[in-house]
């Protein structure tokens, strides 16, 4: 299908689908507001931001999270959900729902025992000690950005939430802030980036972010 643009230019418009057929995306930056690092001790140092409206909805990001941290192929293992309403209509059809590491976590307040915590030696993302995790799912419940951002680990027992790689068992090399992230390098279509600015904390927007160029643009998708 195809139509013209204001200059009178042919574009070819492409589903989410047909477009993990083409490649070659560039990520463009986006604004943000305050920066941080080793030293600050209230704030992770660092933050995943999405493009909703580049997604293509593959789940590979799922898949490579559960893989490098479980061992195993599993979307419901995953710390990071590609949620698809097979009825909804572009852009509302699919949701990224990434832990926001917020710089005030309500799950971390939460937790009576501990578990969830910030591992300083890991870049001070807030991260879950399996061995002291009860199983109460108060973290889970807490978050107030659904789905929850702490997901349950049915067949182990207890919560476990994102940590920017930092304790991946499977990765094979260095994760966490200043290492790799799973989901980022997998992403076919570059819909995810770090960033080591705090986005704004008042909502999900700030994590939600424009990654579309011109080439974008070539096939179809609008790029606001």
């Amino acid at each position: 299908m195809s139509s013209k643009n204001k200059k009178g230019n042919t574009l070819v418009t492409v589903s989410r689908r047909d477009f993990l057929k083409y490649s070659g995306m560039v990520i463009i930056g986006s604004g943000m507001l305050g920066c941080i690092g080793p030293g600050d001790n209230k704030a992770t140092w660092g933050f995943l931001l999405v493009d909703m409206k580049k997604c293509q909805g593959c789940a590979s990001c799922m898949l490579a999270c559960s893989l490098v941290h479980e061992g195993v192929i599993s979307m419901s293992r995953s710390r990071i959900q590609v949620l698809q309403n097979s009825f909804g209509k572009w852009p509302d059809d699919l949701t990224i729902s990434q832990c926001r590491q917020c710089v005030e976590p309500a799950c971390l307040k939460v937790c009576p025992t501990g578990a969830l915590h910030r591992d300083l030696f890991a870049g001070n993302v807030a991260t879950v000690d399996a061995k002291k995790c009860i199983g109460c799912k108060q973290c889970i419940n807490a978050c107030p950005y659904p789905p929850g951002r702490a997901i349950w680990n049915a067949e182990e027992k207890h919560s476990q939430k994102c940590d920017l790689c930092a304790n991946t068992p499977y990765l094979g090399e260095k994760g966490g802030p200043n290492g790799k992230k799973a989901c980022l390098e997998i992403c076919p279509v570059n819909a995810i980036i770090f960033t080591k600015v705090i986005p704004d904390q008042q909502g999900d927007e700030g994590y939600n972010v424009n990654l579309r160029d011109e080439e974008w643009e070539k096939l179809g998708f609008p790029r606001s």
